[in-house]
């Protein structure tokens, strides 16, 4: 019999990276329109940590992703919405990647090194360069509207599975919840 299930692990790692989303979000939010101050620069610190903490998290969420195949949709699930979820989860998972990566470069070329946990300094992956630290802004913040415009989509995807078709897609995800018979 096929697992219903996400396995313990691949559920920790989800909300994890869930909680830890939403966080850099919300920080990367109130930090940017905040004037320059010690404070300002600290808060920045913590983002850059949490950034380079999600992007290991998600390299370990893909590591476990191929070694563990995620369960099966409902066999009454519609193929275009199959083939929905699994568009929407690679283009997650892009965004995972890609937002982290677009804030080390725009760090690098605005000139601020990325320190992780302030002990271990991350090469600069470019040279500093105004105008590109600039455009890698606008490109960093787009991605992490996009990634917020399909998380939304995720969740709605997940509620309309659980409350109107009445099917176990949310339950894989959610330890406590029980399934819909």
């Amino acid at each position: 019999m096929p697992e219903t299930r996400y396995t313990h692990t691949a559920i920790a790692l989800h909300w994890l990276m869930a909680l830890l989303l939403i966080v850099l979000f919300s920080l990367g939010l109130y930090m940017s329109d905040l004037p320059v101050s010690p404070q300002k620069l600290k808060l920045y610190s913590w983002h850059k940590w949490a950034g380079v903490s999600a992007f290991l998290l998600v390299l370990l969420r893909l590591a476990w992703r191929i070694g563990h195949r995620p369960p099966d949709l409902p066999a009454a699930m519609p193929g275009w919405q199959k083939t929905a979820a699994q568009g929407l989860h690679h283009l997650l998972y892009l965004l995972m990647i890609a937002i982290p990566l677009s804030g080390w470069l725009m760090s690098s070329a605005k000139g601020f090194q990325t320190v992780y946990f302030g002990i271990i300094p991350l090469p600069d992956l470019l040279q500093k360069n105004k105008e590109l630290g600039e455009l890698l802004e606008l490109v960093h913040s787009s991605l992490n509207f996009t990634l917020a415009g399909l998380v939304v989509a995720h969740i709605a995807a997940a509620l309309k599975h659980h409350l109107l078709d009445r099917d176990d897609v949310l339950a894989r995800m959610l330890p406590l919840l029980t399934r819909n018979r």
